[in-house]
């Protein structure tokens, strides 16, 4: 289950990033595609959020010894968190630029 919600949030990513390009996909003309880009982006860091925290947990548990936490468990997480974390930043840094550059534009 986690790997498709990690699959659905870089499909949404992909979508996200392909609209902010301005290219457009070849797709049937009576499909309406409808993103709503504020809760594409709020799905996309909570996912970061809840693996982040789901990361410190089982650091937590592995470093008390309460459930039995294997190590290699632990390091996954941790690098599950630390990817997404890292698209996430990505994708506002993408945004704030395509944001300064239609700032800068001359009507």
């Amino acid at each position: 289950m986690e790997n498709s919600g990690m699959n659905a949030i870089l499909d949404q990513l992909r979508a996200t990033s392909t609209l902010a390009s301005g290219i457009k996909k070849q797709e049937p003309e009576n499909e309406a595609i409808k993103v709503d880009f504020g809760e594409t982006l709020k799905a996309a860091v909570d996912k970061t959020n809840n693996l982040q925290l789901t990361a410190q947990q089982m650091t937590q548990d592995f470093v008390s010894g309460e459930n039995d936490t294997d190590l290699h468990e632990v390091m996954i997480s941790l690098q599950k968190a630390n990817i997404t974390f890292q698209t996430t930043v990505q994708v506002r840094n993408k945004l704030v630029t395509a944001y300064q550059e239609i700032m800068n534009m001359q009507v």
